[in-house]
C-alpha cells in the first residue's frame, strides 16, 4: 500500500517517515496544508497496532489541524507527528532528541507541539536540537487547561442552541469519556458551573478522584456513550462516533475535546438524523493551538487576558455553525468544513 492509496490521504503536501536505529525511533510527520502558514500540530506517542494505523492517524490529525487553525483565525497550516511506541516504557531523552532532529530536517515547514503521550519535558529535549518546537518550559507550556476552557465554552454554546438554556450549566447532565489532562480539567470547570457529571476512564484512579472531588458518577468505559445525559463529551481517542455507537447515544449533544470523533463524515449525518447536535471537534478543541499561537506568533508574551478573549471566540464560531446548519439544512461538520475551506483554500 502506498501513502496515496490510504483512504485518509487528502492531498497532503508532504509525508515523511523517520527512523533512528540507535534510539529505536519510528515516526511519521504529515503536513496537510501550509497556505496560511507553517504547519503546526502535536507530536503524539502511541502503541499503534501497526504502521498503517500510525500513518492514518498522522494523516487524519494533520488534516484536522489545517481546519482547526483556519477556523480559529490563526496564521498556521496543519501538521501532525506520531511516534510509534509505548510512552510509558520506551520513551527516553535520546529518543526525543532523535525526534527533534527529524522535525529539524523539515526546515521549519512543521512546528511540533505537545500531544498524547508527551510532556513539557519531552518538548524540552526536542528543543535541544530544533527550534521548530513549542510547548516547552520556556515557551507556552502545557496547553491542556486552555483546551479544556475552550471545550467548556463550546458546550455552553451547544446547550444554548439545542436545549435553549441561556442561564448556564447548572444541573446539565454531562458524560465525560476520558479523564486525561484535558478531560479532568474540563470536569473541574463543569463542576464549578454546577453540572452533574458522569465519567469513565481506563485509569480507575482518575475516575475515583473525579468522584471524590466533583461528585461524579463513575460509568463503565464501554457504556459511557449510552449514558442518559444531556451532553456526551468524548475526551479520549478518536472515532468514538462509529457504526456501533452512533445509534446508542442518548445525549442530545455531542461536544468534547477528542480529535476525529467521527469515524466517518457520514456519522455526522447519522447524529443529525437522530436530532443530536454535534460540535465539530476541531472547532471546539482549538484552545491548545490558540494558546500555542499566542506564544509562537503573537509576540511570545503569553498574555492570558488576550488568550482567553481568543478562546471565547470558540463559543461564537460554534453558534454561527449551528445557526448556518439549521438555515441550510446541513450537518454541522459539513458547515464547519465549508467555513474552514473558505479560509485556507487558494483558488487559482
Amino acid at each position: 500500500m502506498t501513502v496515496f492509496s490510504v483512504p485518509d490521504f487528502d492531498g497532503h503536501e508532504h509525508v515523511s517517515f523517520g527512523h533512528d536505529p540507535e534510539t529505536g525511533l519510528r515516526a511519521v510527520i504529515a503536513i496537510h496544508n501550509t497556505n496560511l502558514g507553517p504547519a503546526v500540530g502535536g507530536c503524539r506517542m502511541w502503541s499503534y497496532a501497526d504502521d498503517e494505523d500510525a500513518l492514518r492517524d498522522a494523516l487524519r490529525l494533520s488534516r484536522g489541524m489545517t481546519y482547526k487553525s483556519a477556523l480559529a483565525g490563526l496564521p498556521f497550516g496543519g501538521g501532525k507527528s506520531v511516534i510509534i511506541g509505548d510512552a510509558k516504557t520506551e520513551k527516553t531523552p535520546a529518543l526525543m532528541q532523535a525526534m527533534g532532529r527529524f522535525v529539524e530536517s523539515l526546515g521549519g515547514r512543521y512546528i511540533a507541539a505537545e500531544d498524547i503521550g508527551m510532556k513539557v519535558s519531552d518538548m524540552d529535549e526536542m528543543a535541544k536540537v530544533t527550534k521548530h518546537v513549542t510547548g516547552t518550559s520556556t515557551t507556552s507550556g502545557n496547553p491542556s487547561p486552555f483546551t479544556a476552557y475552550g471545550v467548556l465554552r463550546g458546550i455552553e454554546a451547544a446547550v444554548e442552541h439545542k436545549l435553549q438554556r441561556n442561564d448556564g450549566l447548572a444541573d446539565i447532565r454531562i458524560a465525560i469519556q476520558g479523564l486525561g489532562a484535558v478531560g479532568f480539567d474540563l470536569a473541574r470547570r463543569l463542576h464549578e458551573k454546577g453540572a452533574q457529571l458522569h465519567v469513565a476512564d481506563i485509569n480507575t484512579e482518575a475516575v475515583a478522584k473525579a468522584a471524590d472531588m466533583f461528585g461524579a458518577t463513575p460509568v463503565d468505559t464501554s457504556k459511557i456513550h449510552t449514558a442518559d445525559v444531556d451532553v456526551f463529551s468524548p475526551c479520549a481517542l478518536g472515532a468514538v462516533i462509529n457504526d456501533d455507537t452512533v445509534g446508542k447515544i442518548q445525549a442530545r449533544i455531542v461536544a468534547g475535546s477528542a480529535n476525529n470523533q467521527l469515524a466517518d463524515d457520514a456519522h455526522g449525518a447519522a447524529l443529525a438524523a437522530r436530532g443530536i447536535l454535534y460540535a465539530p471537534d476541531y472547532v471546539i478543541n482549538a484552545g491548545g493551538i490558540i494558546e500555542i499561537a499566542h506564544g509562537v506568533d503573537f509576540g511570545g508574551n503569553h498574555d492570558d487576558v488576550e488568550i482567553y478573549a481568543h478562546l471565547d471566540q470558540i463559543h461564537d464560531t460554534l453558534a454561527e455553525i449551528f445557526q448556518r446548519a439549521d438555515a441550510e439544512s446541513a450537518t454541522t461538520n459539513v458547515i464547519a468544513d465549508n467555513m474552514a475551506e473558505e479560509r485556507f483554500r487558494i483558488v487559482a
